[in-house]
């Protein structure tokens, strides 16, 4: 079980880069919190969010996507299988 700390939104922002994404914190009112440019492979958030909902946001794009895992080490696959794994409960879901 991953918690939503800071701690946890930094391994899981070196997951996506080592995975061949971009994280960047922009500010903005974008409603969502994240968002995806898959040709760019840009992940955006709301630098006004807590830091719950950006991990909360990181872990349902690292659902959604396609990282190639021989590019991570063992301890970035294990975060990979625990964020895929992980349900988010409904107060931890990103607002639409």
């Amino acid at each position: 079980m991953l918690k939503l700390t800071q701690a946890t939104l930094d391994k899981l922002e070196e997951l996506l880069v080592l995975g061949g994404y971009k994280v960047r914190h922009e500010k903005g009112n974008f409603k969502s919190g994240s968002c995806i440019v898959e040709a760019s492979k840009i992940i955006v958030l709301n630098k006004f969010s807590p830091v719950e909902a950006k991990v909360s946001y990181l872990i349902e794009a690292i659902q959604s996507l396609e990282l190639d895992e021989s590019l991570l080490d063992d301890r970035y696959r294990k975060l990979l299988a625990d964020a895929r794994q992980m349900k988010l409960q409904p107060s931890e879901q990103p607002a639409s």
